[in-house]
């Protein structure tokens, strides 16, 4: 059975990262469901990702100018 290790240093902000990741994958077009979404390929999920990450990093550097 494997078990998840990641530890949210801030639980409240799962929702708005849930809410964050659904945007992203409208914009990049891919379909997610509500619930469970193991039919998603690799590819999918990783578009997702990243994009998320890249626009994270993109928000905090314009609060640091």
């Amino acid at each position: 059975m494997a078990t998840n290790s990641n530890k949210k240093l801030v639980p409240e902000a799962m929702s708005a990262l849930d809410k964050f990741k659904y945007e992203v994958a409208s914009e990049v077009g891919v379909n997610l469901k509500d619930g469970y979404n193991g039919d998603l390929s690799s590819k999918d999920a990783g578009r997702i990702g990243g994009n998320m990450v890249r626009k994270m990093i993109q928000q905090a550097e314009q609060q640091m100018k």
